[in-house]
């Protein structure tokens, strides 16, 4: 009876370890801990506002050098694409000819002061003789006839040489404005101004230098809502500061203002014509650059930012993930700003004090807790762990 009883006793031992085991694993199964988060609150600081734009460059004055008068050309008096002061004689077109021309009528300007000199010496005479009933009054209407005639002969020889002046003043070809001049389109020895004008080169203003761009209607309506809250006037508004930057720089270094606004909008792209004026001493602007412009229009004292790689998106827009006081994630709607300094500016959607996920987004689920680890926002992560 003992033999046959010891394998039922060892069956009996064997299932009672096991259930006791089982008993003992279930028992000691420990949930895990909730998932560690960054999380840090929005940065909050003063923010400017600009209106973002891409411009060309202009010239403020270019003009076309030509002859004015007929001529040979007889000296090139510049290095071509020189830097020339205003005033500087850039070509010499045979002036020998119109200095004749000029010494004629000043010696004819001579003759007819001395004409009309003599006539109103006669007309003196002839007045005092008429008082003495010496000549008739006949004799003094010829001597008034003759001394109108000699004023006159002397006015269109004053005016003859004003004109033989100015035609000697044009066979010099002097610069209008300090600038840069072009190649040179004549040759010495070149007959010049024939039938009309003939352009012998072309100079340009570089400094200052003007940067031309266009405001579209949202960005004009935004400005204008922001001029009249600080009750500015279109004078102050035209005084704003512009930057700008080649595509080449980083930045905007080179600070300028506005110098024109368009009164209308252009109805086909439904834009407004901006002008902003900049000094250039050393030419860094050639007319012609493409450049990115910016205009600082409002300054936002308490602005909330946040690092731009915690802000997701989905088909209802731009979102954020907020632990709240329950370290529970929330799904956060936001309307985002413009990027300042490395963080994007949130409009609207979020308060100060509110924690925002910046690492671990892959681990934070909304309607799941966290273990959130408060960091510093502006320490923003370049990608989420």
């Amino acid at each position: 009876m003992r033999l046959r009883n010891a394998p039922l006793a060892r069956i009996a031992f064997v299932v009672s370890a096991f259930v006791s085991l089982s008993a003992c694993e279930q028992n000691s199964f420990v949930a895990p801990p909730p998932p560690k988060v960054e999380v840090a609150p929005p940065v909050q600081r003063a923010v400017t506002r600009y209106l973002d734009a891409t411009g060309n460059t202009a010239p403020i004055q270019t003009v076309d050098l030509v002859a004015r008068v007929q001529g040979f050309l007889q000296a090139i008096n510049y290095q071509d694409g020189s830097l020339v002061k205003a005033g500087t004689t850039l070509f010499t077109i045979e002036p020998e000819t119109y200095k004749l021309k000029l010494e004629q009528a000043q010696a004819a300007e001579v003759g007819a002061q001395a004409t009309l000199k003599q006539a109103e010496l006669d007309f003196k005479r002839q007045t005092d003789l008429v008082q003495r009933q010496a000549v008739s009054q006949a004799t003094l209407d010829t001597s008034t006839s003759t001394r109108d005639n000699a004023q006159a002969s002397l006015q269109q020889a004053q005016v003859n040489t004003r004109i033989a002046a100015v035609n000697y003043g044009y066979t010099n070809v002097a610069a209008p404005f300090d600038g840069i001049v072009s190649n040179h389109l004549v040759s010495i020895g070149e007959l010049v101004g024939v039938t009309s004008p003939t352009q012998l080169a072309t100079i340009v203003q570089l400094d200052p230098i003007y940067v031309n761009f266009n405001v579209n209607e949202q960005d004009v309506q935004r400005v204008r809502d922001e001029a009249r809250r600080r009750g500015l006037t279109v004078n102050e508004l035209r005084q704003l500061p512009v930057e700008v930057g080649l595509q080449t720089e980083t930045g905007f270094p080179h600070k300028g203002k506005l110098d024109y606004i368009s009164p209308t909008l252009n109805q086909s792209t439904g834009t407004l014509a901006v002008r902003g004026v900049f000094a250039n001493p050393d030419r860094t602007l050639l007319p012609g650059f493409y450049v990115r412009v910016r205009v600082p229009f409002e300054k936002q004292d308490k602005a909330l930012l946040v690092p731009d790689v915690a802000i997701g998106s989905d088909q209802a827009g731009r979102y954020v993930l907020v632990v709240n006081s329950e370290n529970v994630v929330e799904q956060r709607k936001v309307t985002t700003g413009p990027l300042d300094q490395g963080l994007r500016v949130i409009e609207s959607g979020l308060k100060p004090d509110d924690r925002i996920v910046t690492a671990g987004l892959l681990r934070a689920i909304p309607g799941q807790k966290v273990d959130p680890q408060v960091q510093k926002a502006d320490a923003a992560p370049t990608a989420a762990k």
